[in-house]
């Protein structure tokens, strides 16, 4: 089964770039551009469903960003086209801290109009954030600690924490933060149950798009909102087909049917568009990285020990120059790239695997097998698995690759996950720019994504004290603590690598260092 897996990779890999081959240049040589549309509709598509509906306080997946934050807008956003995430107004046109990170004054944007006509105003604030609550989904704790909300008048606020916490603003510029929704909409739709079934299929937000279908699996789409505030979309409708076969997404791309591919493309696609002169190409800065998960309830890797040195035997170099070549590097840091100076957090596993077959020498027959689990809709992870796979065949452990549902991995957290395989690996990226963002939702654990169950108490301490002042320096020992557990080495730090029609114009400018796998598309053109 093992040798099935790797070749049936490498079978799908060298069909995807034979036929990148064949249909970039029509059959003969021709690398003629596509030609731009002129009825101002804009072509996309989703690899695979999002997965969740596009309600803004349930969606916490990746792909299906690219509903919820142009359909929806917070108070603050981050600034598109950079490598840096720099808050920015969106609703909110200007805001102070408290010298504590406790009380935090907004004034907000006037003559905004919400998708069902109503008038945006500071009403909603309270009416959005006790929503949120209401539904209690992932995204939840970013209002949870909130005390209250006071307006003066509808075009100004004060929002007052519990505590101080330094990532608020973060949070609220944040591709998963509260989004404003019409309260009238709101109370007339709310049914038994928040208004999440109305919202499967409707929305209620300010973005500069509406939600015009939802076909759970099969299509999306947006029409451009007549009373947006801010500047006119160029493209009036969005159609957003989801095209399951990645071999199918590239040659609909190809022929001239998507405007643009920006996710999920095999490293093998990824080596054939950069080389062909008939598409534009984009490898653009996130906050994604490429974890390996170490399972501490499995095996040999209950010692911790054992965990360090299955790390230390990890070639990473290799991996990163056979799996991303062209739009990613080794990661330097624990935390994703783009977040903190480079000379915080710094990793410094050093390669060797001479500790890792010590550990397998002295372990049961049974314990030399494990299971290198991957999330089935992302073909690069299989290939690094398969890579890691050879690697430990050296010391002694015989590995499967296997994927596993992004549904199922979702469900780890929390639980025994029995389930769960050895060693998982996953991209990902995290809510907001802060690190507490990434370590208390992966590392802390009562972490929404600590899919594996690992956890210390003094990381938690660190991450704690970190979310109250925001020193770079506490978050770099929480950094060293997460690595001290074994559970966890970043492996690459991931550009998004986006492929487009060369008409297209605006796509890395409607990029967003914090929201990987999507665009603002209201900024998009043909030119």
């Amino acid at each position: 089964m093992i040798r099935h897996a790797r070749n049936l990779f490498a079978a799908t890999a060298f069909a995807s770039a034979a036929l990148l081959t064949l249909t970039a240049c029509g059959g003969s040589g021709n690398q003629t551009p596509n030609a731009a549309p002129t009825d101002k509709v804009l072509h996309l598509s989703f690899l695979q469903d999002p997965g969740q509906p596009p309600d803004p306080d349930v969606y916490y997946a990746g792909q299906g960003l690219l509903l919820t934050t142009n359909i929806y807008e917070g108070l603050l956003q981050f600034a598109p086209g950079t490598d840096k995430a720099q808050l920015q107004p969106l609703l909110a046109t200007s805001w102070t801290a408290s010298p504590d990170n406790k009380v935090f004054t907004f004034a907000l944007r006037q003559g905004v109009k919400f998708h069902d006509g109503t008038p945006f105003t500071a009403a909603a604030i309270k009416a959005s954030f006790d929503r949120r609550l209401a539904v209690n989904q992932g995204p939840a704790y970013m209002v949870s600690d909130i005390e209250s909300v006071t307006t003066q008048g509808d075009y100004a606020a004060t929002i007052t924490l519990k505590a101080p916490n330094a990532v608020f603003l973060d949070y609220l510029a944040s591709p998963y933060g509260p989004r404003m929704l019409s309260p009238t909409g709101l109370a007339a739709n709310a049914g038994s149950d928040n208004d999440q079934t109305y919202l499967s299929t409707h929305d209620l937000g300010t973005g500069p798009y509406t939600l015009t279908d939802a076909q759970v699996g099969s299509h999306y789409g947006l029409a451009a909102f007549g009373d947006y505030w801010g500047a006119k979309p160029y493209f009036t409708t969005v159609d957003l087909p989801v095209v399951t076969d990645t071999s199918a997404q590239q040659l609909q791309f190809n022929n001239g049917q998507l405007a643009a591919v920006l996710h999920d493309l095999p490293s093998s696609a990824v080596s054939a568009y950069i080389g062909n002169s008939k598409f534009a190409n984009y490898s653009l800065p996130t906050m994604m990285s490429n974890y390996f998960y170490v399972n501490p309830h499995k095996g040999m890797f209950t010692n911790q020990a054992a965990r360090s040195a299955l790390l230390q035997a990890i070639d990473v170099n290799q991996i990163v120059q056979q799996a991303y070549s062209g739009r990613g590097k080794v990661a330097d840091q624990v935390y994703p790239p783009n977040m903190m100076a480079a000379q915080f957090a710094k990793q410094g596993v050093t390669h060797d695997t001479s500790a890792l077959a010590k550990v397998v020498a002295g372990v049961p027959a049974d314990q030399k097998t494990v299971t290198i689990g991957y999330d089935s809709s992302n073909p690069d992870n299989q290939l690094v698995g398969n890579l890691i796979q050879t690697q430990l065949a050296t010391v002694g452990i015989t590995a499967k690759v296997q994927g596993y549902p992004t549904s199922q991995i979702y469900g780890w957290p929390g639980t025994k996950a029995d389930d769960a395989p050895e060693v998982l690996l996953l991209a990902g990226w995290p809510d907001a720019p802060s690190p507490y963002t990434w370590g208390h939702i992966n590392f802390d654990p009562d972490g929404g994504l600590n899919y594996l169950n690992c956890s210390a108490p003094d990381l938690t301490a660190s991450l704690s004290a970190g979310r109250v002042t925001g020193a770079d320096d506490i978050f770099s020992r929480a950094a060293a603590q997460a690595a001290a557990t074994g559970c966890w080495l970043n492996i690459a730090d991931v550009d998004d690598f986006v492929v487009a029609q060369p008409w297209l114009k605006g796509v890395a400018e409607s990029h967003m260092v914090t929201e990987p796998n999507s665009l603002r598309l209201a900024t998009l053109s043909v030119g």
